[in-house]
């Protein structure tokens, strides 16, 4: 199955929280982000919170706030934390409060949360110094949720965009050969969740949920899309350029759009104890 290469490769050790420098660049654009990111399905809103003892949210690399507000709207108070007050600067103008901060440095004070909650963020962190951090906010019985987009564009597109990538940036892992047909990107990402979780302690066994969703596109929706992706942000627009006039021309080539079957993907586990 075609999926849209993950974020961005990881550096030496399989260990993209190190990686400060792609972790902090969506910001680069972050009225582009906040514009075509895609919400979370309404779905995995209500089971996270369904499954919690209550509407306290904490938002960990909340970005431009598109999951915050959605957990907002379902009756729950947000605080968000991200790295990058260009993010966090939208995120505000929505109303959403939030502190910029990384959560290994952020300073809870007694604070203590019904839920943690991160989409499309989690990978960013230390999945052992996060889960015990999470552990720490946590009030007993409630739950951490980090959760991901896995897009899977139809074979035409991510092969459009791979050949391009091989293209404009040589070095990058996305163009060695095989790439447009590794598989899931995500299952490394959700397997280092979720022993990060379990090696912290102070959590029950983690679980993972799925939800499939279908969206439409066009050309110029998808172009929008791509470069708020870790592997296009730091490119230079003139490499960019090409790579989106490849992109676009397949698109074209197939009507100018397409209905692109995708999954968000969560890691989650209850906090344990009494106290």
């Amino acid at each position: 199955m075609p999926t849209l290469p993950k974020e961005q490769p990881a550096p030496p050790g399989g260990e993209p929280h190190r990686a400060r420098e792609v972790a902090e660049s969506f910001g680069s654009d972050a009225e582009r982000y906040d514009r075509a990111r895609p919400p979370y399905p309404d779905a995995l809103v209500q089971a996270v919170i369904a499954a919690c003892p209550g509407t306290r949210v904490l938002d960990v690399g909340c970005g431009t706030g598109i999951g915050a507000r959605q957990f907002r709207a379902a009756g729950c108070t947000v605080l968000g934390i991200d790295p990058d007050a260009r993010m966090a600067g939208i995120a505000r103008r929505s109303g959403i409060e939030v502190e910029v901060a990384t959560l290994e440095a952020w300073d809870p004070g007694d604070r203590r949360f019904d839920m943690v909650v991160a989409g499309q963020a989690w990978h960013w962190i230390d999945p052992v110094a996060g889960a015990a951090r999470a552990a720490q906010v946590l009030r007993p019985g409630g739950r951490l949720a980090a959760f991901w987009h896995v897009f899977e564009p139809p074979p035409e597109v991510t092969d459009a965009f791979v050949r391009a990538y091989r293209r404009e940036a040589p070095d990058s892992p996305f163009a060695r050969p095989g790439a447009e047909r590794s598989g899931n990107p995500y299952e490394a990402i959700l397997d280092r969740a979720a022993d990060g979780i379990g090696e912290a302690g102070g959590f029950g066994e983690a679980e993972r949920w799925r939800f499939g969703w279908e969206r439409s596109y066009t050309r110029d929706e998808w172009l929008d899309l791509l470069p708020t992706q870790g592997s296009l942000t730091r490119l230079p627009a003139g490499r960019l350029a090409k790579v989106l006039e490849e992109v676009g021309a397949a698109i074209d080539a197939m009507g100018g759009g397409f209905t692109m079957s995708s999954a968000t993907v969560a890691v989650t586990a209850v906090r344990g104890g009494t106290a």
